[in-house]
């Protein structure tokens, strides 16, 4: 072992630490192990910079604009619709029809995107047949993850993979569809798993029927009136200092009759007014000594009372690209900007609901949002944030709609034919969509993960690094000498089986896209030393990446349904490890024969 690789492996271990630890984010932890590698000269300028320009990197970038193009025309969500209408004499037809729908989806467009559409409308099929949202959501996941396995665009991982592998010598390219061989036969298997098994597994941990219940905010909202001696007579909440000395927050003012919504802060206070206000028991009757003011009722308001006038309660996701992301609800001026105020976040289980206006907020957090219906259907349209439980089903026939199917197919028909390479393909159907004014450029640039393709970007060369050292070697030595202590006939079964579990074990508590990125060049060494035909183990590394099952934080689709389904840790492990090694048994077995060694 030398020096060089002693330090890279030291270095990934560091960077998986950061991955797991969340010290940092991951494209932040990705752009430090760049920053170190490049710093002390184990990149030359152009390998340091290769991953920007890198044509996977490129091609994943186009697909999300082509992504965000079908999002705008809500043409799946019209589709989607029409196809579960045939289904619904059967609670599990329609389920099925529906998983199978989302998992056709994900095969051509980003798998991402495809859940953060079809989450409010699988929330509305949980208020459907009567279930809880956590019934629905890893449902909805896992079938986004196990569809993105069918072709070469379905996911990152696969285009990622692909690129690394082109770089040896002598060898084809992936085909567009020549992941459909394996990844169909999980598509079934998996529909069949989550269909019949999964109920089974998960617990019904939300209500539809009551998000202030859901929440358990019954107890923290109570309507307050100001008396003829209370000081807040001709002052102002601002004035007072409500927020600050009592950290209780008015959410309106009913006055005459009527509700006063915006401008709280510095609306002047008459005796009689009516304050609906959130806080805790203990500060609500703080303020009560302090400020004169009379508790109407000792009742819990529930959603029906918040919903008066046109002001609802909603849970609303926020997206990865929003920027409020990594800023407090204070900082981010989320009540001026966007006129609605937020009772609760939700995040990874954990329900914060005591001085949420300093909370840091992260992407996929879930935020119980209270304000006008105008103002909340405004928070969707920004593309920061995904309202749950609101489903539009019209198809919105702007000039060229149908334009964004033409482009989707044609970029995938032309690489598949091998026309053109997929990322020319891509690019000439971005063009098309801003040619055609169906995308501005604004929204394009808006549309695009960039904290996914800084990450892949900066983790591309240290891929590079891992091979130019030796480390790619030294691994797969080991992992070759364990092979070979067994008998040689059950030897590429035994190597498929140890590739797989370690990109497997990797993905779960890291990036996919981290993972294929180190794990590719161990399993082309591995092959090499052996002697076996590459394809086998390079598909395996791809699908192993993908099969994030286990944990929340393995894959983004995971880690968007986590709040939403107010699911605990310990139940992705409950229902997503049968899947893991369902699917870890049958590559063993199945990828030889598809991809003889």
């Amino acid at each position: 072992m030398t020096p060089d690789i002693i330090f890279v492996l030291g270095l990934l271990f560091f960077g998986f630490l950061m991955f797991v630890t969340e010290m940092f984010s991951i494209d932040v932890t990705a752009m430090v192990l760049l920053t170190i590698l490049f710093a002390l000269g184990y990149l030359t300028p152009a390998e340091a910079l290769s991953g920007f320009s890198n044509p996977a990197v490129i091609t994943i970038a186009f697909l999300f604009i082509i992504s965000r193009a079908l999002q705008k025309t809500r043409i799946l969500e019209y589709l989607i619709i029409r196809v579960r209408r045939l289904a619904d004499r059967s609670i599990l037809l329609g389920r099925a029809v529906y998983l199978f729908t989302i998992g056709i989806a994900s095969a051509v467009v980003n798998n991402t995107a495809i859940v953060a559409i079809f989450m409010p409308v699988s929330i509305r099929l949980a208020q459907k047949y009567k279930m809880s949202p956590s019934k629905m959501l890893i449902p909805l996941s896992y079938s986004a993850i196990l569809g993105g396995t069918l072709t070469l665009v379905g996911t990152s991982t696969n285009l990622l993979v692909n690129s690394i592998y082109i770089q040896t010598p002598g060898v084809e390219p992936m085909g567009m569809f020549e992941f459909m061989r394996y990844g169909s036969i999980l598509m079934i298997i998996g529909l069949l798993y989550i269909l019949f098994i999964a109920p089974m597994l998960l617990p019904s941990r939300t209500s539809t029927s009551s998000l202030t219940k859901s929440y358990r905010l019954g107890g923290y909202l109570t309507e307050m009136k100001i008396t003829s001696e209370s000081p807040l007579n001709g002052k102002t909440c601002l004035d007072r200092g409500i927020n600050k000395n009592y950290d209780v927050m008015v959410l309106d003012i009913l006055r005459d009759g009527k509700m006063i919504t915006s401008m709280i802060r510095l609306t002047q206070l008459r005796e009689g007014d009516i304050l609906f206000v959130r806080g805790t028991l203990e500060n609500f009757l703080r303020m009560k000594e302090v400020e004169k003011v009379t508790l109407l009722t000792d009742e819990k308001l529930t959603q029906e009372e918040l919903e008066q006038e046109d002001n609802v309660v909603v849970e609303c996701l926020i997206t990865d690209k929003s920027d409020i992301v990594g800023k407090s609800l204070m900082t981010g001026n989320f009540r001026r900007r966007f006129g609605s105020f937020i009772l609760a976040i939700r995040r990874e289980g954990t329900i914060f609901r005591k001085k949420i206006a300093h909370v840091i907020l992260q992407a996929y957090d879930t935020l119980l949002v209270y304000g006008p219906e105008n103002k909340v259907k405004e928070l969707s349209k920004t593309g920061e944030f995904v309202v749950l439980g609101e489903v539009d089903a019209e198809l919105r026939k702007q000039r060229f709609w149908w334009m964004t199917i033409v482009v989707i197919i044609g970029t995938i028909t032309l690489a598949a034919l091998g026309i053109m390479p997929i990322v020319k393909s891509a690019m000439l159907g971005v063009v098309i969509l801003l040619v055609l004014k169906i995308l501005t450029p604004q929204e394009s640039y808006q549309s695009i993960n960039w904290q996914v393709i800084i990450l892949i970007s900066a983790l591309i060369p240290v891929g590079i690094v891992i091979q130019k050292t030796g480390t790619a070697e030294w691994i797969a030595g080991f992992i070759t000498s364990a092979t070979r202590s067994v008998s040689t006939e059950i030897q590429p079964q035994v190597l498929l089986a140890l590739i797989y579990f370690i990109t497997i074990f990797l993905t779960e508590i890291s990036s996919n896209a981290a993972t294929a990125i180190i794990m590719t060049p161990i399993a082309l060494a591995v092959a090499q030393q052996m002697g076996f035909d590459p394809r086998a183990f390079v598909f395996a590394v791809a699908f192993a990446a993908s099969a994030s099952f286990i944990t929340p934080v393995g894959y983004q689709t995971n880690l968007m349904v986590y709040g939403p389904g107010g699911y605990k840790f310990s139940d992705y492990i409950r229902v997503g490890f049968p899947l893991a090694l369902i699917f870890w048994v049958l590559a063993i077995f199945i990828l030889p024969v598809l991809w003889p060694i």
